[in-house]
């Protein structure tokens, strides 16, 4: 039988993620976890709205979290009218947000107590991508679970990757970010250099773009903010970036292992967020670096 799919959080990526699972003929319930500027196309297309986390969890057999990092989730497990307390045996929850690996371990424990299973299965690439069904997404979780979930999880993305057992999912996700921040890092600070030397900026460009050095990153950071002054090319808000690479940091430290590049590039976001741009998107590290 097809699962009936309760929805907390539709954010920018929630509502792409949420609209493709209506289009695919999923029951939907959601739960607004802070905004209701785009509910109107979901419950045109048949979803309910729940007023709580519990019914929103009641009404489902599986249900996604897409919120912002663990302490919303925390809230939402343990929060009043929460999954612990108020989810019945056998309910999958489906944690998409980039999370701290010991915090969702608790979770996963705790939930466990209840009958109740929790998967880790993060998300990559932007809004677009989710709207137009087109994610990747890093599942972590048992083999047989995994089954379940695929072809729900084909609703709204691309590619799909079981990545190993429970929590290796959000692992792998900070892995990610800890790589593709430091690259971000590094070119914003690259072209403060450069700038600062005189160097012309469209010259660079050039030559990174032909060469080992172009990446995406690098494309998404420079390409539209020196061609047009724009800098909503790499659609990560630097505040998130932040709260990722300082998860990613605890990991390493907790692990133990050192974490050089990985602290670099999170004091470069704190130091950006100091600065006034947490709110911007990251190639606004851009200018950070020339107002520091």
């Amino acid at each position: 039988m097809t699962p009936k799919i309760g929805f907390i959080g539709i954010g920018m990526m929630g509502h792409g993620m949420a609209k493709n699972l209506l289009a695919k003929g999923f029951a939907l319930t959601f739960k607004v976890n802070r905004n209701r500027d785009n509910l109107a196309d979901l419950i045109a297309a048949g979803a309910q709205e729940a007023t709580t986390n519990a019914a929103c969890a009641q009404a489902s057999d599986i249900v996604f979290i897409c919120v912002t990092g663990s302490p919303q989730v925390e809230q939402i497990v343990y929060g009043e009218q929460g999954l612990l307390d108020c989810g019945r045996a056998g309910l999958i929850v489906v944690d998409t947000s980039t999370a701290e690996p010991a915090s969702s371990a608790k979770i996963r424990s705790d939930l466990a107590a209840k009958g109740i299973k929790l998967i880790d299965a993060p998300l990559a690439r932007t809004p677009k991508e989710a709207e137009e069904g087109r994610l990747n997404i890093m599942v972590g979780a048992e083999s047989e679970d995994f089954k379940t979930l695929e072809p729900v999880l084909r609703a709204f993305c691309e590619n799909i990757f079981h990545v190993g057992p429970p929590g290796h999912g959000h692992v792998l996700k900070l892995v990610n970010n800890m790589m593709a921040m430091s690259f971000a890092a590094s070119i914003a600070e690259a072209f403060a250099v450069a700038a600062k030397s005189g160097l012309d900026l469209n010259r660079l460009y050039d030559v990174v773009s032909v060469g080992g050095v172009n990446c995406g990153i690098f494309q998404m950071m420079a390409t539209n903010t020196l061609k047009a002054g724009d800098l909503t090319g790499f659609k990560f808000g630097i505040a998130n970036a932040q709260k990722d690479l300082r998860y990613y940091t605890h990991l390493a430290e907790m692990l133990p292992v050192s974490s050089f590049m990985g602290e670099a590039a999170h004091q470069s976001l704190v130091q950006a967020v100091n600065a006034g741009y947490g709110d911007k998107l990251i190639a606004s590290l851009f200018e950070a670096q020339e107002k520091l």
